[in-house]
């Protein structure tokens, strides 16, 4: 988990940051960082152990921190993860509060990669040109890709670009959120890296996580990926266009969300063909009514 293993340090590049050497297409170098030789023997590795099933498997989630970093204990686990998840909350708080004070709906667009979430955020974006104030963050390891076909709908956007890192975090969305014009009782979509593990355990001040689920993925990503779907307010199952041509079995899907999360509410939407955009434009306007 990112809550230990300290990934995203030493690799955020905003756009704008001065600093920054590399051409808008790159936006960090494709290499590994120098790093000093270390002589790792004589450490000794704290006693630990996966639980087994009868079959074999392993679960390396059953001890007291939920996961397992070679070479660290379970406690020690435990004492990294709280100091990273407080700060990070803290200055969630902060974000939350500068949102609130100016009546902005943030919600924080999570999924795995491929998920269809650009696609269906530009399309989301120009069916509410001139009607709401929108603003969007882009989360991406390289790249300005997104930014790019974000700005082409006529919407103020910036990439954060997380390196190595494989999420957003607090401190990122309040460098960046500050650079955007934004309107009061406008919404800022945040859309974060493709991953559904990490993300989870990070606030970043949003008013709700919405999970994008596609019918090209799995019913059961929901009982594999728990933590973001009990995380997540509403969840979008996308490309339902494409369910003629997949054995995907869509009730299965909703019934392992809601054995997550039982209050969860999902939408089935397709960009394309457009089915569920209304009731997903409904929604976003309930919860600037909220």
């Amino acid at each position: 988990m990112c809550t230990t293993c300290g990934c995203a340090e030493g690799n955020l590049y905003i756009e704008g940051d001065e600093h920054n050497p590399h051409s808008a297409f790159r936006s960090a170098p494709f290499a590994p960082a120098a790093r000093p030789a270390l002589n790792i023997t004589g450490i000794k590795t704290p006693d630990f152990a996966p639980s087994q099933t009868a079959e074999g498997d392993l679960h390396y989630g059953h001890g007291e921190a939920g996961t397992h970093a070679p070479g660290m204990s379970q406690r020690r686990m435990l004492e990294v993860e709280i100091d990273v998840l407080d700060k990070n909350n803290r200055l969630a708080e902060r974000n939350r509060a500068r949102f609130a004070a100016h009546q902005q709906l943030v919600l924080n667009l999570v999924s795995s990669p491929g998920s269809g979430k650009t696609t269906l955020l530009t399309e989301t974006l120009m069916k509410l040109k001139d009607r709401v104030p929108c603003a969007v963050i882009e989360g991406d390891q390289q790249t300005v890709n997104d930014a790019a076909r974000i700005r082409a709908t006529g919407t103020p956007a910036i990439q954060v670009n997380t390196g190595k890192g494989c999420h957003l975090d607090a401190q990122m969305i309040a460098d960046a959120a500050p650079r955007l014009p934004l309107d009061d009782r406008g919404i800022l979509f945040i859309e974060n890296v493709g991953n559904l593990v990490c993300p989870a355990s990070f606030d970043l001040g949003e008013k709700h996580k919405v999970a994008v689920l596609s019918v090209t993925e799995g019913e059961d990503k929901p009982l594999k990926y728990p933590h973001m779907f009990a995380a997540a307010s509403l969840m979008l199952l996308n490309k339902v266009d494409l369910l003629p041509y997949l054995n995907f079995d869509v009730e299965k899907c909703i019934a392992s969300a809601r054995e997550v999360n039982p209050e969860i509410e999902i939408i089935l939407i397709s960009a394309t063909s457009g089915e569920g955009m209304d009731q997903w434009l409904a929604w976003l306007e309930a919860q600037r009514c909220a």
